[in-house]
């Protein structure tokens, strides 16, 4: 696991932006995670939440502000690099290699620093993929996918994980699985932003929410301030 300096967050971003060709996605997005915690980022469709994970992997073509890991820049970085920093990234099509099977696409991805998870802790913190680690990964269900996903991430000694949309198309009962999970990897230390569309979900697993619109974080609230704050944030979600 990395180790923070003194009083700078893990992870920070400082007037991000970000544009899809001439579309201008990002304006100027502040936002930063302090080491072990678990941050949402809520918002509706289109509202640049998934362009923000995207930007501080390295994959949008064109952005401009400040992405510092450890207080180091990284924005400009190619993916890889952010990557090797120990900064996972799950998007929400999971990336699961159709040719290989469970087990072979958890080998796959390098080791890229020291702190992840041997086979054998994903296989207890994931049982079912044990049982299934000899089946393709696109014949899983969408909540196996998931886990592999997730356990494919952990092995490679990211500390950072960041989690685009989860449990999107998810029956409950896996949803609550996943929430466990993301519970479970808080208590071993691992910081994670995840966007969530599901409201509910994100109440159950986060220290602090962060509010996206129209490609600005326009409030953030912590978990205990969202008694008071719930119809705030549900009015910008539309629920």
């Amino acid at each position: 696991m990395s180790i923070m300096t003194e009083g700078v967050p893990l992870l920070q971003l400082a007037g991000v932006e970000a544009w899809y060709g001439d579309s201008h996605v990002l304006h100027g997005v502040d936002l930063s995670l302090a080491k072990g915690e678990v941050v949402t980022l809520l918002g509706r469709n289109g509202a640049g939440k998934t362009t923000t994970l995207r930007t501080i992997m390295g994959l949008m073509q064109r952005s401009t502000g400040s992405v510092c890991h450890q207080g180091v820049e990284v924005r400009g970085l190619p993916p890889e690099r952010v990557a090797r920093r120990g900064i996972g990234y799950c998007p929400e099509e999971r990336g699961i290699f159709a040719s290989l099977d469970v087990e072979e696409n958890l080998l796959l991805p390098p080791v890229v620093q020291p702190g992840g998870l041997s086979l054998g802790e994903v296989y207890d913190l994931f049982p079912v993929l044990r049982e299934r680690r000899r089946s393709q990964g696109t014949k899983l269900s969408g909540g196996e996918q998931q886990m592999l996903a997730l356990g494919r991430l952990l092995r490679t000694g990211s500390d950072i994980l960041l989690l685009d949309e989860p449990t999107e198309g998810l029956a409950p009962v896996i949803v609550r699985q996943i929430g466990s999970i993301i519970r479970d990897l808080k208590r071993r230390g691992f910081t994670l932003l995840v966007v969530a569309q599901d409201f509910h979900f994100a109440l159950g697993i986060a220290d602090r929410h962060c509010v996206m619109e129209n490609g600005r974080i326009v409030d953030s609230l912590t978990a205990a301030e969202m008694q008071t704050g719930m119809a705030r944030v549900q009015t910008y979600l539309g629920v």
